[in-house]
């Protein structure tokens, strides 16, 4: 799903747009595998014969329904999940969306944010991942954000943002004559 432009003020310039690493998807890819698997195993033990036939159809049927149900329970939900997942960062805010029917978001000005953290464990840094934690002045104090691609990347380009705002309002460019 793409990110609504809609929401990008005019004067407003995408820094970064970001989904969580593709790392989260390795559990979904490894359960369509094993699904596949196990669904090719059902099929060769399904009994043989025309005595079978009618037995034979109803299990077929029960074991593709079932491989079904799980590829799009375990598979396909959480591809989609990743894929509507939005964490946009802008010269002037940090912008996050999440969810396909329960849609949640979060709007953060640069000029609001206290602190902005890393933590990588040793998996992450395989992975050139991490999570972002995201101080700012209001009601809901934190915003976490999971596997973030580049996450130190990401804190120093959000550091610099934030000084180049806090610039920016202190120090408003006079008009040209």
């Amino acid at each position: 799903m793409p990110y609504p432009e809609k929401l990008i003020n005019e004067d407003e310039e995408i820094v970064e747009h970001l989904h969580p690493h593709w790392l989260t998807l390795v559990p979904a890819v490894s359960a369509f595998l094993v699904i596949c698997g196990l669904t090719g195993a059902g099929l060769a033990f399904l009994p043989e014969g025309q005595d079978n036939e009618g037995t034979r159809q109803v299990l077929l049927l029960a074991l593709l329904a079932l491989a079904l149900v799980l590829a799009t329970w375990l598979t396909l939900a959480p591809v989609i999940r990743w894929r509507s997942t939005h964490y946009v960062i802008t010269d002037r805010r940090v912008l996050i969306r999440r969810g396909v029917f329960k849609h949640t978001g979060r709007d953060i000005t640069l000029g609001r944010i206290s602190d902005v953290a890393y933590e990588q464990s040793l998996w992450d840094r395989v992975f050139r991942s991490g999570t972002l934690h995201i101080e700012s002045a209001g009601e809901h104090g934190q915003e976490t954000l999971v596997d973030i691609p580049g996450a130190n990347d990401v804190q120093q380009t959000l550091n610099r943002l934030i000084e180049a705002d806090t610039s920016r309002r202190e120090y408003p460019r006079l008009p040209q004559a």
